[in-house]
Formats: structure tokens, C-alpha cells, sequence
């Protein structure tokens, strides 16, 4: 009995030791900087809107980078106490360590390709003579600066493919340098073109075509509106002072790019009012100041050339076809009416089409999945390429004489795989596949469909681990996008590991807006019908917690860029139904956003506050920044953004932050993550991109109380 009774207590010592071992959830204090108020009034149609955080918008001042630093101070401390944050990144780390590898490109005599040995802040770019060569270092970015900022990417080569042209940036800007590098010799020549932004290089003899902006004023770089878009031609050898100016209009609201064909017959001008319709003129090549005819013109639709083929231009447009097509226009009668079908619109939404070794490659959504076909020139032969399951497929790209081509192949569990595709005999063999620490066999992808709140339906894709309860206990992020045509498809991450692999769910929805449907789903959630694509997210998330795979108390909802505005929006809409909010890069400020860089362009997408009373009304009743209000419970806010941020300004962030901080009623934190020489996204070095997604998950873990079930990882 004796020995019973000491069993009993040692047992029960035992677990005691055990359960008084896990960390509890309590809350970090968070004592917010001030933010200063002053009053800056701006007036719309006789309405005055005040606006007293106006002056974060000079990211220059030395008041701003005061704020900024005392912001970031407040944020990095709460996110150093959340007691297992630095497990996270451990993990994280483990999982981002893996050899990552771009489908190559052969340019003549050589192939590129990208690769990162696991952790190196940027990509390096290798190069190998023949299809036997070895590989060998072309150009290697971390070794270009210290803290792994420089990013180098390569934009085309020249016809007799000697030389090659390559895009630098610093920092994540969207500015950018042109510099040309001599491929057998691996060195750069001496050519550097400047104040370079939205710009291929397209060659033609000894020189190419770019597009520039003028130099803007010092200490404005970052977010003085972007005007006057010209395109130039560069003379390799030759200072940029000389380059021939070819095109510029009267418009300074336009973005202008060129395309030479592969022929090098044609040149091609393109002329966009913004992110949506545009035009297309084109010229002999050999007419160096020839008269640009035009192709099709009126801004009234979406549309690019895939090939220039015995006097006929393949046209990939979405004119009188919202799905899209493909047509061809002969060179000598042009013009739109007398276009004739190649590629017949369908049911299904044409994403892209591309052309190598003679043939065509139609890439089609289907539910927001992809699905490939070959054609032949004429539209006939068509052959579906078999992919490994449902998922994305991208590449199809290279040269008339090319024999194969590669395509990269991703699903939600199926790592980005390289695929060598045979023209010829429509084959398809593995070329790379990633080894990655994640079983993919644990868990299950899905797409199930709801409906909003008008009675649209909506898909949204659902990913968890296999056998895990509908309970409303499972802690889950919902991600969107809905805008500017995008499609979000589905697509493998090692950072989303971290949620699965811990009983979570990730969600995402194609909210309309989008162009997962054609042009039709993507006007549905444009201009005065943007709240639709708010209302769609809102109806995911009850839909998630209706179904039971999580609740109010553990639903996140995140989105970037026009997707942070679609979480700014849904938060103040519906504070009440999420308990964590990732709004990344966000279009805060509706009334204001065209006002800076390049914001302009998205007029087309959005409207604009100054050309109507109707569209500043309804602006203004979504807009993020203006309809915080006070004394409101919102959910715990993780606000991030950039201060190379040359896309979405910071200030857009800033301001939302200051006014949600001080409107926020109770205990959930509202911080905002400003990270330092990194821009909208792109090129964001390894280390960066590791500590971002440690911090996110450690706060959305946290904020859900989850704390007590996530130490179990080592």
C-alpha cells in the first residue's frame, strides 16, 4: 500500500513538473509611440477631409524617421517576448534550407538558370556552353554588396547573343539600372543606363530599346509621382546623354515599353494608360524614325504580340472576347475588324499563350488551375500536355529553332519541379525536383466553393493536415488578392509548413476582382464594384468558421498591395470577425493613393477621388484609413512595409497604423514592421524574408492563445 501510494505521488509529481513547463499565454504590454496630430484638410468636391497624419508622408523627414525608428523599437521588442517566436524561425530556417533552382533558358550556345544553395540572401546566376557544359557562376549578387540587397535580373540578349542586358536594383526599388555584360567574357562593358523602372531591354543590332523616366528631384525618389514615361534606343558603347529618344507622348500618364519580333522585322510600341487597356502601334525596324501604324488603338483592350509569322502578327487579346484569344492580323490590312481567329475564346479563361519551336503553347485556367495545349500556327493540332496533377504550370518559353522548352510545375503540397518538354514528340520528363524536409502524403488540399453575399459563387482552396477535426478549434489564415486581373493559383511554400505541420489551415480565396474567370469576374470587383471583392472575403471567412474548420477567435485573415487593402478594408468593416490581421503593403489611403510614384496607373483599377463626386463618395466608403473608428475592438494588427517601398509608399501604412493605434479599443496589439532596405517584395534577401515570416507566425500563434500547443516543435 505503501509503495502504491509513493508511485501515486511521484507520478503525480511528475506531470505537475510537466504541465507547470509549458508557457502561458499572457499578455505583452504595449506602450505606443505619439504620434503627432496636425491638421492638414484636403477638399473634394466641397467636402472637407482632414487628415492629421499627412505628414508621415514625407518619408525624408527627419520627424518621420524618428517615428519609424520608435515604431519599429515597439515592434521588434513585443515580438522578441513571444516566448517560442525564436523556435519558429529555428524551424523556419530548416524548412527555407533547401536548393532552389529556376527551369534554365538557353539563349544561342547557352543556358541560364537561377540558383540559391539554401540560404543565400539572393539567388546566384550560373551559365554552361552546350547542353553537356558545367555549370559555372555568371554573376553572383551577394558578392555585389554586404547586406545582400543588390538584385540582378536577367531581361534579354542580343541578336547575335554576344551580349546579354540585366536589370540592378538596390534595396527592393522599383528603380532600376540597365547594365550589359559580354557572355563569353563574363564582364560588363562599360554601358550604364539610369533612372530605369517598368523596362525590358528589346535588341536590335547593335543596340536595344528601353524605357526611362527624366532623373527626379533629390531626396523625392521614393515618392515624387513617376511622369513621363519615353522610350529610347541605346547604341552599345555610347553615353546615355546620346541615346535617341523614339517615343514620347503629349500624355505623361502613360507607360511605354517596346518588343522587337524574333525576326527582327517588326517594332513593336506599347502604350498602357495604367494597369489596365492598351495600345499597340508597330513599325519596320529598319525605319529608324519611321511612322508608327497602329494595331489596335482606343485603349480598349488587353492584348500583346506572341509572334510575327510570314506577314501575319499573332495577337493575344481579350477584345470582344472576355476570356480571351488568340488572332491573327495581317501586316498589310491590320486593323481589329479584320482580324481572324486562331485560337477561338472558350469556356475557359486563356492566361497566356507563348511560342517556341515553331509551335504554340496555350496556357488555360480551369478553376483556377492550369492546363496547357499545343497548337500549331494555324490553330490546328492541338494536344494537351499532361501534367503531374492540379495545380500550376508555368514557362512554354524559347526560339523558333528550339527542339525543347521547360515548364515548372507547383501545387499547395507539390514542390515548384522542373520539367524538360520534348516539342516534338510531346513528352515530358523530370529535369529538377527540390528535397524538402515535409511529407506531403500528411496533408490534403481542396477547393470548395460558397456563396457571397449577392449569390455569386466563389471557390476558395483549403489545405490542412489529413484526419484534422472540424471543431473551430484549428487556427487559420485566409489569404486573398482581388484585383488588377491576377489570378492566384495554386502554389507551394515552406513558410506555410510552419502552420500545417501545427494543426493549422491555410485558406485561399479567388475573390472576384481577380481574372481566375476572364474579364468578367475581374470588372465584377473593379471601380464601383470593389466592395464586392470585400464582400467575398468576408463570406470565406464565415464560411470557414460555418464549416467548422475554425472560429472567430482563431481566423487570420492577410493579403499584400492591393491585398493589404482587402484586409485594411475588411477590418474595419468587420472587426468582429477575425482575431489577426496581416495587411502587407497596403493601399491604405484611397482618396490620396494616385498622388505618389506610380499610383497613378491604378486609376483605371480603382477611379479616382478628383474625378467625380460619386467615385470620391465610394472611395471614400471603403477606404482603410478613413473609416477607422474610435473606441472599436479590432483584431490584433501586424502592419507591414518597406522604407524602399517605391510601388505602395510607406506612407500609406504609416498612416493607417497611427490612426488604428490610437482608435483601438482594449488589449490587442496594433504594431506595424517597417523593414530597412527592402522595397514592395521583390529581391527581399533569404535573412529578411526568414525573420518577416518568424515574426508573423510567432504573432498570429500568440494572438490566438495558441501558445501552450506549439512548443512541441524543436
Amino acid at each position: 500500500m505503501k509503495k502504491t501510494f509513493l508511485l501515486i505521488l511521484a507520478v503525480s509529481l511528475v506531470i505537475g513538473s510537466c504541465k507547470e513547463s509549458k508557457p502561458k499565454w499572457k499578455q505583452i504590454k504595449v506602450t505606443y509611440p505619439e504620434t503627432t496630430m496636425i491638421d492638414s484638410v484636403n477638399t473634394y468636391f466641397d467636402k472637407a477631409i482632414h487628415d492629421p497624419y499627412a505628414w508621415l508622408e514625407n518619408d525624408t523627414s527627419a520627424a518621420t524617421e524618428a517615428w519609424v525608428k520608435a515604431q519599429n523599437e515597439v515592434t521588434f521588442s513585443y515580438l522578441k517576448q513571444i516566448p517560442y517566436r525564436d523556435k519558429i524561425e529555428k524551424r523556419y530556417r530548416q524548412l527555407f534550407n533547401y536548393e532552389k533552382v529556376s527551369a534554365p533558358r538557353k539563349e544561342g550556345n547557352y543556358y541560364f538558370m537561377n540558383k540559391n544553395d539554401g540560404l543565400q540572401d539572393q539567388a546566384v546566376i550560373y551559365y554552361k556552353k552546350g547542353e553537356n557544359g558545367e555549370w559555372e557562376v555568371f554573376m553572383d549578387p551577394n558578392k555585389m554588396s554586404e547586406d545582400g540587397t543588390v538584385t540582378v535580373s536577367l531581361l534579354s540578349t542580343s541578336h547575335d547573343k554576344k551580349y546579354i542586358a540585366y536589370r540592378y536594383s538596390v534595396a527592393g526599388s522599383d528603380w532600376g539600372e540597365i547594365r550589359v555584360r559580354d557572355i563569353e567574357e563574363n564582364k560588363d562593358i562599360p554601358d550604364v543606363l539610369k533612372w530605369v523602372k517598368f523596362s525590358g531591354a528589346s535588341w536590335y543590332k547593335d543596340g536595344f530599346f528601353y524605357s526611362r523616366y527624366p532623373e527626379p528631384a533629390s531626396g523625392t525618389e521614393l515618392s515624387a509621382a513617376n511622369r513621363d514615361h519615353k522610350l529610347y534606343y541605346h547604341q552599345l558603347g555610347t553615353d546615355q546623354s546620346l541615346d535617341k529618344l523614339i517615343y514620347d507622348s503629349d500624355n505623361d500618364r502613360l507607360y511605354v515599353g517596346a518588343d522587337v519580333t524574333e525576326d527582327q522585322k517588326y517594332l513593336l510600341l506599347y502604350l498602357y494608360q495604367g494597369t489596365e487597356n492598351g495600345d499597340i502601334y508597330f513599325r519596320r525596324t529598319e525605319d529608324i524614325d519611321g511612322y508608327f501604324q497602329p494595331l489596335i488603338t482606343g485603349f480598349i483592350s488587353k492584348s500583346y504580340v506572341v509572334d510575327h509569322d510570314n506577314g501575319k502578327f499573332l495577337i493575344y487579346t481579350n477584345l470582344k472576347a472576355p476570356n480571351n484569344r488568340l488572332v491573327y492580323a495581317d501586316v498589310n490590312n491590320p486593323l481589329p475588324d479584320q482580324w481572324k481567329d486562331v485560337i477561338p475564346e472558350s469556356e475557359n479563361y486563356l492566361e497566356g499563350v507563348s511560342a517556341a519551336g515553331g509551335k504554340l503553347f496555350a496556357n488555360y485556367l480551369v478553376n483556377a488551375t492550369n492546363k496547357i495545349y499545343q497548337f500549331d500556327y494555324d490553330g490546328t493540332g492541338k494536344k494537351e500536355i499532361k501534367l503531374p496533377g492540379t495545380g500550376s504550370a508555368g514557362g512554354f518559353y524559347g526560339y523558333r529553332n528550339d527542339k525543347k522548352v521547360f515548364y515548372t510545375y507547383t501545387s499547395f503540397l507539390y514542390a515548384p519541379t522542373i520539367f524538360e518538354y520534348d516539342i516534338a514528340s510531346g513528352s515530358s520528363k523530370e529535369y529538377y525536383r527540390p528535397e524538402i524536409d515535409f511529407n506531403p502524403d500528411d496533408y490534403v488540399e481542396e477547393q470548395k466553393w460558397f456563396t457571397s453575399k449577392d449569390g455569386t459563387k466563389v471557390p476558395v482552396f483549403i489545405v490542412h493536415k489529413k484526419g484534422l477535426k472540424m471543431n473551430g478549434k484549428n487556427p487559420t489564415l485566409l489569404y486573398g488578392y482581388g484585383g488588377f486581373n491576377i489570378s492566384l493559383t495554386p502554389s507551394f511554400s515552406t513558410s506555410r509548413i510552419i502552420l500545417l505541420e501545427n494543426g493549422g489551415v491555410y485558406a485561399m480565396a479567388n475573390l472576384r476582382g481577380g481574372g481566375e474567370f476572364g474579364e468578367k469576374w475581374h470588372k465584377q470587383g473593379m471601380r464601383m464594384h470593389k466592395q464586392n471583392v470585400f464582400d467575398d472575403f468576408q463570406a470565406a471567412a464565415e464560411f470557414l468558421i460555418k464549416e467548422g474548420y475554425t472560429s472567430k477567435k482563431k481566423l487570420a485573415i492577410e493579403g499584400r498591395s492591393n491585398g493589404g487593402l482587402l484586409v485594411g478594408a475588411c477590418i474595419t468593416q468587420r472587426p468582429d470577425l477575425y482575431r489577426v490581421a496581416f495587411p502587407g503593403v497596403g493601399v491604405m489611403d484611397m482618396l490620396k493613393y494616385h498622388k505618389f510614384t506610380v499610383g497613378w496607373g491604378w486609376i483605371p483599377e480603382y477611379g479616382s477621388s478628383e474625378e467625380s463626386i460619386e467615385m470620391f463618395k465610394y472611395l471614400l466608403s471603403y477606404s482603410p484609413y478613413h473609416n477607422i473608428k474610435d473606441g472599436v475592438k479590432y483584431p490584433a494588427t501586424l502592419i507591414t512595409t518597406a522604407d524602399h517601398d517605391d510601388r505602395v509608399v510607406p506612407a500609406h501604412s504609416f498612416k493607417f497604423a497611427a490612426r488604428l493605434q490610437k482608435a483601438q479599443k482594449g488589449k490587442r496589439p496594433i504594431l506595424i514592421r517597417i523593414e530597412t532596405k527592402a522595397g514592395h517584395g521583390a529581391g527581399k534577401p533569404t535573412s529578411k524574408i526568414i525573420e518577416e515570416q518568424a515574426d508573423k507566425w510567432a504573432f498570429m500563434f500568440f494572438n490566438m492563445k495558441y501558445a501552450d500547443l506549439y512548443p512541441d516543435i524543436e
